[in-house]
């Protein structure tokens, strides 16, 4: 499924600004989908390159690129959990073999991994948010293709030596796994926060 993007931008074009009532639709009514219910199809290889692309396009201040991916498919993606689940067997804690299914059973995920160039002008705070945009960027990006698409982290995001078997290097963590695929029954909407304890105005007199 051909997904018509435009092609690239050439560096310094101008990009007008005009409004995308469509965008504001599908923001109204984002949802991700639960991520046991994703099957195949997942994005092919084309959709993915422009998948990765969009995410891409993240605020980056410094333009850093503070961050990087790993595709998980196919026998890959079954070894990597395998690897995991051996993990999690070895120490004596099923528990955390039990929560490999969000990871097994989506076709596909892209780990979104924070890789903060320390020493930078750049506070590592931004740097590491920068990475946080990137995963909304692929999650809503999927979604708007037409896909199932969850993004989650769970013990194996923060585990040193899962983050070993996936090849983590000083500094970096993982900021997401966002899982893909079809998903085999449409999400529902949950609850959403109440806006008015959330926001204030800031004024002069405090």
């Amino acid at each position: 499924m051909p997904t018509n993007l435009p092609p690239a931008p050439e560096f310094g074009a101008a990009l007008p600004t005009a409004a995308s009532p469509e965008v504001l639709k599908f923001l109204a009514q984002r949802r991700s989908a639960s991520a046991v219910t994703l099957t195949e199809p997942a994005p092919n290889a084309d959709q993915l390159a422009d998948l990765l692309r969009l995410a891409t396009r993240a605020p980056d201040h410094g333009k850093l690129s503070p961050w990087r991916f790993v595709i998980l498919e196919s026998d890959g993606k079954a070894a990597f959990t395998a690897r995991l689940e051996a993990l999690a067997t070895a120490r004596g804690e099923p528990q955390l073999a039990a929560k490999l299914a969000k990871l097994k059973i989506p076709p596909l995920a892209v780990v979104v991994v924070s890789s903060p160039k320390l020493g930078a002008a750049i506070p590592e705070w931004e740097q590491v948010l920068s990475a946080g945009v990137v995963c909304t960027n692929l999650l809503y990006g999927a979604l708007a293709m037409g896909f199932g698409a969850n993004w989650i982290t769970d013990w194996y995001s923060y585990d040193a030596d899962a983050g070993a078997i996936l090849g983590l290097t000083a500094g970096e963590r993982v900021a997401g796994f966002v899982l893909m695929g079809t998903p085999r029954e449409p999400p529902l909407e949950r609850e959403r926060p109440t806006l008015d304890p959330l926001v204030t105005r800031w004024s002069p007199q405090g």
